[in-house]
């Protein structure tokens, strides 16, 4: 059902200064930061060229990552993101199978602009999985 890795998120403090080591350590292809208000981060992708790592930090007070710095002040990885070709089927599936799906259980809008949902990590070795709908592609 799962396609390959679409990104792994790292929770960050520091936006900028994570983009800086990614870009000028690392030397890879960093994006440009990008608000998604409804989900309460700004991101920055990183492209890897067979994957994208996404680092995120808080977009105001009731973020939902906050906590999770709170309790990992340097931060850490977040979830994993796998492709799927239909979210539809996947979700039904999951739920079908005993997986929690987090929120109201429909898919929300993610980063790319594409559906995307999340799954409670309890049920995957305490890993947040998100799954983003990549159509038939």
């Amino acid at each position: 059902m799962i396609g390959r890795i679409n990104h792994i998120a790292i929770a960050v403090p520091d936006l900028a200064a994570a983009s800086t080591r990614y870009r000028d350590l690392l030397g890879a292809r960093v994006g440009e930061p990008q608000a998604l208000p409804e989900h309460g981060v700004i991101v920055v992708f990183v492209d890897t060229g067979n994957a994208k790592v996404e680092l995120m930090a808080p977009l105001g007070e009731d973020s939902p990552i906050a906590g999770f710095l709170e309790k990992n002040p340097a931060g850490g990885m977040h979830h994993m993101c796998f492709e799927v070709r239909d979210i539809a089927t996947a979700t039904q599936r999951l739920v079908a199978g005993g997986a929690r799906v987090l929120g109201d259980g429909r898919p929300r809008t993610g980063a790319h602009g594409l559906p995307v949902i999340f799954l409670h990590p309890k049920d995957f070795d305490g890993v947040l999985i998100e799954l983003e709908e990549i159509g038939e592609g």
